[in-house]
């Protein structure tokens, strides 16, 4: 249906396209910030106050947008129908077929494109956020499952996105952290997202790329870090990130020469400690308590979230590797990664 409308639509009415974009971003804009006022939300779409105030006019006369003295928030009405917008937009820009495409060509179950670029839109990274959430959603199960959760933004967004509550699910770090920013560190995340969901949570203190040895006396010495890695092991759902080689290896403080050697070797994509080539070949697997790509198969739903142009060799890469279902990524990166497949 909705393919059929786009293709008439710019057959009948292309100079409209712009008009449900624009009224589509105006409400994309006021659900991430309500209650919003006019002012602040032209400065935010960069646009003039006087083609905001026509607009919003428009959509408070369609019964999508409630006007009070705290700011604009969309009425019930308005959160359907930017629903229903987002998934027109995907088909205006050819999305819809774009994932079925990079499913096939890929090997994954499913694709989701979120249209725009999440490098220079921070509202699009949001949107990998809320799509993850609504795949977790769909297939969580109040059943006492176990989630894994990997460290950085776009997982940090994920949490945050997430709006329903499975008491019985405990959520665990998928590996040990990277020492970044507390917010965005694995044990951080899960923390955050079982609160959204009203569940429990385990941490992990171990960092990743402690040596085999030390992992080893550690695990002898504790025996909550063995209860946890046994649950990691045991997890149901896990959901990662997708990191480019280079930086990641820089993350982790490795030198100059061993940086050199390992983007030398072909290491494009990394994920959960392993750095790959676009072949999918994994070339270097740092050591820490947690999963591997090797050790996917048995999970039920393994889902991965990257977005941006510059990320589009590293997602080929890591998918190459195999064992994932689900991939949530955006337009950008989309459109890079069908270049290069």
């Amino acid at each position: 249906m909705w393919k059929k409308t786009a293709q008439l639509h710019r057959k009948i009415a292309p100079e409209l396209i712009a008009l449900i974009e624009e009224r589509y971003d105006i409400l994309r804009h006021i659900q991430y910030a309500e209650p919003v006022g006019r002012r602040a939300l032209a400065i935010m779409l960069e646009k003039g106050e006087r083609f905001v105030r026509a607009q919003v006019e428009f959509l408070k006369n369609a019964g999508l947008v409630d006007f009070s003295p705290l700011g604009m928030t969309l009425t019930p009405e308005g959160r359907l129908t930017q629903i229903d917008l987002a998934e027109y937009i995907k088909v205006l820009h050819g999305l819809t077929m774009l994932e079925t495409e990079l499913s096939e060509k890929l090997g994954i179950n499913q694709v989701i494109i979120i249209p725009g670029d999440s490098e220079a839109d921070n509202k699009v990274l949001r949107e990998l956020g809320r799509a993850t959430a609504n795949v977790l959603d769909l297939y969580l199960k109040d059943n006492n499952m176990i989630v894994a959760v990997s460290g950085g933004t776009v997982m940090a967004t994920v949490a945050e996105a997430i709006q329903f509550s499975r008491p019985s699910i405990t959520v665990v770090p998928a590996r040990g952290g990277l020492g970044e920013q507390v917010e965005y560190q694995a044990n951080t995340i899960a923390a955050t997202m079982a609160n959204k969901l009203g569940g429990k949570y385990r941490m992990l203190h171990i960092p990743d790329g402690v040596s085999e040895e030390m992992i080893g006396s550690m695990l002898i010495d504790n025996s909550n870090l063995v209860s946890v890695a046994e649950m990691i092991k045991q997890a149901d759902v896990l959901i990662h990130g997708i990191g480019q080689a280079r930086e990641m290896a820089v993350r982790r403080g490795y030198d100059d020469e061993f940086v050199y050697q390992l983007i030398n070797s072909g290491a494009v994509g990394e994920a959960l400690g392993h750095y790959c080539t676009l072949a999918g070949k994994d070339i270097y697997t740092t050591s820490s308590v947690g999963l591997q790509l090797d050790s996917l198969a048995d999970i039920g739903l393994v889902i991965a979230v990257a977005g941006g142009r510059k990320k589009a060799e590293a997602i080929v890469a890591v998918t190459s590797a195999g064992g994932q279902d689900v991939l949530i990524t955006d337009e950008s990166a989309a459109r890079a990664i069908q270049s290069i497949i």
